[in-house]
């Protein structure tokens, strides 16, 4: 075994009586900026999006096309990146997605126009789907069952501090214009972050695999990226080619092929057991219920951030550095809802904290929505305080623990699969939300507007969307109560502690797969039913 083996082995191994070795903390450390690097860039692009306007005259459609092609992009890619890590390796997979980011993230900061622009943000995408349902694979196969709930609160409160660190960062960089580059150093700042993250991921992650030899589904790639082609891109270009027949015949049919996909999956997996998506984890109760919580939420964040920014920056004409610094109680409220949340009042009052979370976001809505109409056009940052709190504090007990809720009772050699499936439908929630800032929003603006008519619009439009999204957390309350009430105690030395093969290079892989498999009924979840 050679020297890097032996790293990774000691890296991976959680054998009952075993010293944990440290060195998965610093693994975590760079999945975690990854994950945090990717955040950012959304929120960060947001923030920047009327100087990128200004300085690149690009149309509405096109600043739409910045933010949901990435995010179409993101989630057509996810699943098929979390399915290659399981077969190719998940620490391979999660440095070739750095590298790609790193590379996409240069031509997003050089493009020489709105095109290009989009472009780049399209492969930025599709390689931030290669190496984002790594993060979670990754901790799902170093880190032990006792130790994932501390791990998911680290994963929320990252989740917080990229949204208080885009926008800000976004802001500083821009009002800046360094070097003269305006609004591209929001990505030339993933240059640094990728190059050590690439160089110290070759050093610390541990590869791991499924534990048997999988093949990649091409038909399944194919079905899911046409399926939501035909779902998301009429949404995104419906309202500026004036809702043609043909898109809504082409939203319809996108159902089709996904019942398509449903039905060739089952074949697949009956003849060689590899699809691409793993219907099998449909039958988790708490996979299926979290994964459509998941898919609503995304809708209300994807409406809520891209008409946010849009509210301030244009509907009040504030500066970049002030609607930076305006969210961030609210960003502050999520990191630390999201802590508390897994580690002190999830054990104790299970679902009922997801589902309060839903009601505090939808409050915070509600009291964004009253303010803005009261105040108009002179409401001050100070005032939007209580409404951010309120929404942060909501979202933050939300992201951690259903995170964690969703993924407790997936079987380690579908960790990849899953996780995948996590971030693309949370991507596809979010590709829906931003289509339908086209109806809820611009859909409630004239195309012909005097400067001094823009700022009412706006604001109007604002507290419009801001309706849709309340209704939406409405609807996720009410889909929390298929989750599981109450967790269990995370139980050390059982199966998902002990099954440490399919992460231990040179291993053979299908050595002691059997005996696994007889013994996971008596894995003890993190959630039960």
């Amino acid at each position: 075994m050679t020297s890097t083996e032996t790293s990774e082995t000691a890296l991976s191994s959680t054998e009952p009586g075993a010293v944990p070795d440290r060195r998965r903390w610093f693994a975590l450390a760079i999945v975690m900026t990854a994950a945090f690097m990717d955040l950012v860039d959304v929120t960060i692009v947001n923030i920047a999006i009327p100087s990128i306007q200004q300085d690149e005259g690009a149309s509405f459609s096109q600043i739409q096309w910045i933010t949901a092609g990435y995010a179409l992009a993101f989630a057509a890619g996810l699943v098929t990146g979390g399915r290659l890590g399981d077969i190719h390796g998940r620490k391979r997979l999660f440095l070739i997605g750095v590298a790609g980011f790193t590379v996409a993230s240069a031509l997003c900061g050089f493009a020489a126009n709105p095109e290009m622009l989009v472009a780049s943000r399209i492969l930025q995408g599709a390689m931030a789907a290669m190496m984002v349902p790594q993060v979670l694979s990754i901790v799902h196969a170093t880190f032990p069952a006792h130790e994932r709930g501390k791990v998911f609160g680290l994963f929320g409160a990252i989740v917080g501090l990229g949204a208080v660190s885009g926008p800000l960062l976004g802001a500083l960089l821009t009002e800046w214009n360094l070097f003269g580059l305006e609004w591209r150093p929001i990505f030339l700042i993933n240059l640094p972050v990728g190059v050590v993250a690439l160089i110290l991921g070759g050093r610390f992650i541990s590869e791991s695999k499924a534990p048997k030899a999988l093949k990649l589904d091409l038909v399944g790639v194919a079905l899911v990226t046409l399926g939501l082609l035909m779902l998301l891109y009429p949404l995104t270009r419906g309202r500026e080619l004036g809702w043609p027949l043909w898109g809504y015949a082409s939203m319809a049919g996108s159902l089709g092929v996904f019942a398509a996909l449903v039905a060739y999956e089952r074949r697949k997996t009956a003849r060689d057991g590899s699809p691409l998506v793993e219907l099998s984890l449909f039958r988790v109760k708490s996979f299926a219920a979290g994964i459509a919580v998941q898919t609503v939420f995304g809708i209300a964040l994807g409406i809520f951030f891209l008409v946010w920014t849009l509210y301030l920056q244009i509907g009040l004409g504030w500066s970049l550095l002030r609607a930076g610094l305006t969210g961030v109680p609210f960003s502050i409220a999520v990191s630390a809802a999201a802590g508390m949340s897994v580690q002190l009042l999830v054990p104790r009052f299970g679902r009922k904290v997801l589902q309060a979370g839903a009601l505090i976001m939808a409050l915070g809505v509600l009291l964004y929505i009253w303010e803005s109409d009261r105040y108009g056009m002179d409401i001050a940052s100070w005032q939007m305080a209580l409404p951010l709190v309120v929404m942060g504090a909501g979202m933050g007990f939300i992201v951690a623990p259903l995170t964690d809720a969703v993924l407790s009772e997936v079987p380690r050699e579908h960790s990849g699969s899953a996780s995948g499936l996590i971030n693309t439908v949370q991507q596809m929630g979010n590709a829906l939300g931003l289509g339908l800032v086209s109806v809820v929003f611009f859909g409630e603006i004239d195309d012909r507007l005097t400067p001094v008519q823009t700022g009412p619009a706006f604001v109007n439009a604002f507290q419009h969307a801001l309706g849709w999204v309340a209704a939406v957390l409405a609807v996720i309350f009410l889909l929390m109560f298929a989750l599981p009430k109450r967790p269990a105690q995370h139980v050390e030395g059982t199966q998902d502690e002990t099954d440490t093969a399919d992460r231990i290079p040179g291993q053979d892989q299908t050595q002691g797969k059997d005996e696994n498999e007889g013994r996971k009924s008596d894995r003890t979840p993190e959630f039960a039913g």
